[in-house]
């Protein structure tokens, strides 16, 4: 692989209280857009947070452009990764003043000002996530779905190279879904802009990344692309559940359908 914005060797890490992953390897280049799927339990959060730095690593390393992300300062982290959560924001600040908080890794000491450039930024991302309109507005009277698109213009205000994604629609509707997914993919093709994002929807991942980690039990089950990944085999052993793999017409990625027990039981009897 080619220059990787990513590397992931060997990763150990976890919690006093017992779960860790384990033997974690894998590497992404500039601009991929990569999808972190499995079970609840499976340690995908866990593996957000060791990657993200959040997590101290027990075994392995994280290189980041070639360097270890622990020596890494946090200005220097905060200028090279951003991270976009389940976004519920009650604090009682401005659209515009939340998104200025992208430029405070580029402060310099004492600076307590917003420089032009700064304000010159943050308004672009503003205007490409189309919430410029809301710059006036109290974080507190925006929807989930203009919060989850605030937030993207913040972390994008911190001009990274790499955008963590947690569960970043979770709680939205498809409407929202849909836009925000729209967005991360444009920012990805136009700006080359790497993306690792944890999602639960099969189908969603597979619409939209072209790289996906499929984990059970702390341990990564499979990786590759979508087509590879999400057949109905590996997702019914890491799932324990039965799916249904069909091919999107249009876009000719992988589309998860799920079968309920009564449906299945009428299949298997003759019934359905």
């Amino acid at each position: 692989m080619k220059n990787p914005i990513i590397q992931i060797e060997n990763l150990r890490c976890g919690y006093k209280s017992g779960f860790h992953i384990d033997d974690i390897n894998f590497s992404l280049t500039k601009g991929q857009f990569t999808g972190i799927i499995g079970p609840n339990g499976s340690g995908k959060t866990t593996l957000f947070r060791g990657i993200s730095g959040n997590l101290p690593i027990d075994k392995g390393r994280v290189l980041f452009d070639g360097k270890d992300l622990s020596i890494l300062s946090l200005r220097e982290k905060a200028q090279k990764l951003s991270i976009v959560t389940q976004f519920r924001e009650t604090t009682n600040m401005t659209v515009e003043e939340y998104v200025l908080m992208g430029r405070i890794p580029y402060r310099k000491q004492f600076q307590f000002f917003d420089t032009k450039k700064d304000i010159a930024i943050s308004h672009h991302y503003m205007q490409l996530t189309n919430t410029y309109r809301l710059r006036n507005k109290q974080m507190t009277e925006l929807s989930g779905g203009e919060q989850q698109m605030v937030s993207i213009a913040s972390a994008l205000s911190q001009q990274p190279q790499l955008l963590l994604l947690d569960e970043p629609t979770a709680h939205l509707d498809i409407t929202h879904q849909m836009q925000f997914m729209n967005l991360i993919q444009k920012l990805n093709e136009e700006l080359s802009l790497s993306v690792i994002m944890i999602v639960h929807d099969l189908s969603l991942a597979a619409e939209y990344c072209d790289y996906m980690l499929m984990m059970k039990d702390g341990k990564i089950y499979n990786q590759g692309t979508p087509d590879v990944v999400l057949t109905y085999d590996q997702i019914e052993d890491v799932y324990n559940t039965v799916v249904i793999v069909k091919t999107n017409p249009i876009s000719g990625k992988p589309v998860v359908f799920p079968v309920s027990e009564r449906r299945l039981n009428e299949y298997k009897s003759g019934k359905g």
